[in-house]
């Protein structure tokens, strides 16, 4: 396996890396973006020269039925409109694979497309899942692409507690687009893209 040498450890050590994330106090974000149904916060990030965006909303439907729809699969490209194409490239342990995805141009395409190569792990959490992943440095590239990068990110999913039938969707995203962008443009396409995934989410579910 290419860069992975235990499997294990590299996913309790992600999925661990994203609790800490959940538990950052709230007075250390500042709103990005609040829509009627979804609330983008961002910080500095810590691994790299941008910022650790957080996304919250609620869903109408089970976290199961959520996460299905989250986690690599071909549920994914059916409604995620950013998604141009998923492969999986291995499939590690349970819940554990490495995926293949490219991303549509942004701004009229003043961020072009995008590919990335990223671990995935899905793993219980309280009484929802969590489904995290990070960017793995793998070799193959393709020149069309400018190749990105995901620092550790994930999704946190849990029934609500008086309606078990909805879920409160919980993300942190910290992407490094690379290539040559300025700054302003990645932020403020990103604080959209989480807002938009929420608004394609619901119409798939």
């Amino acid at each position: 396996m290419e860069g992975l040498p235990d499997v294990t450890s590299f996913a309790t050590k992600l999925k661990n890396t994203l609790v800490q994330y959940h538990n950052i106090e709230d007075d250390k974000w500042r709103v990005a973006k609040k829509t009627k149904d979804v609330t983008v916060w961002r910080k500095p990030s810590e691994e790299f020269n941008g910022y650790l965006y957080k996304a919250q909303g609620v869903i109408d439907d089970i976290v199961n039925s959520v996460i299905d729809h989250i986690r690599p699969g071909p549920c994914r490209l059916d409604w995620d409109s950013l998604m141009t194409s998923l492969d999986i490239l291995e499939h590690l342990e349970e819940n554990c694979c490495v995926m293949r995805y490219t991303t549509a141009g942004q701004l009229w395409n003043i961020i072009s497309p995008r590919e990335f190569v990223d671990f995935s792990y899905t793993v219980g959490y309280k009484e929802g899942l969590l489904s995290c992943g990070i960017s793995l440095d793998w070799s193959e590239k393709r020149p069309e692409f400018v190749r990105g990068y995901n620092h550790p990110c994930g999704w946190f999913c849990v029934p609500l507690k008086d309606n078990p039938n909805q879920s409160l969707l919980t993300g942190y995203i910290q992407t490094d687009l690379r290539g040559m962008i300025p700054q302003s443009a990645v932020d403020t396409a990103m604080a959209s893209t989480l807002a938009n995934f929420y608004v394609d989410l619901r119409k798939a579910l």
